[in-house]
């Protein structure tokens, strides 16, 4: 809210500088920005009484957009990418999926690992719990396990997060 669409009866007044101009009606504060030439922006509606100040309004919002751009530039943005496994599956195909796991993992990715089992397999799901722990065990210098293994269906489910490099 800028200008006259601020409706508060009391505001906390900040000049240009960053100074505290103290609390007063917002009337009067408009006026103090108009004899400046500026704008009085709301900057903080839920405080009590609400803090507004004064300032170039386009300036204000131009610099408002560079740190909100600068804070999404910072942000660490955590996908989940999956390895699916099968029950009687080779040790050069494990082998080819651990590489791809830990192509994943040292980008800074979550990972599921999935042992998927068909028809009479779901019978020996303990050979699937066998897979996914040699593959953690595997990884276990550069991935924590975050859940354990799991049956979700007609899958068995293990979740790995990098680890957290401690200096």
């Amino acid at each position: 809210m800028i200008n006259e669409q601020i409706r508060d009866r009391e505001v906390r007044v900040i000049d240009e500088d960053g100074g505290q101009l103290g609390v007063m009606t917002s009337r009067e504060a408009l006026n103090i920005a108009k004899e400046k030439n500026l704008d009085l922006v709301k900057i903080a509606p839920k405080a009590k009484p609400p803090v507004c100040k004064i300032t170039d309004y386009g300036k204000f919002k131009y610099e408002q957009t560079k740190k909100d751009k600068e804070a999404r530039k910072k942000q660490n943005i955590v996908t989940l990418k999956e390895v699916r496994l099968s029950p009687n599956i080779e040790q050069h195909d494990i082998n080819t999926k651990q590489k791809n796991a830990i192509k994943f993992l040292s980008k800074g990715d979550k990972l599921k690992v999935a042992v998927r089992f068909r028809g009479r397999e779901l019978a020996h799901t303990a050979i699937g719990r066998d897979i996914l722990l040699q593959f953690a065990k595997d990884l276990a210098e550069i991935a924590d396990i975050e859940k354990y293994p799991k049956m979700e269906g007609r899958s068995m489910v293990m979740f790995m997060t990098p680890k957290k490099d401690v200096k």
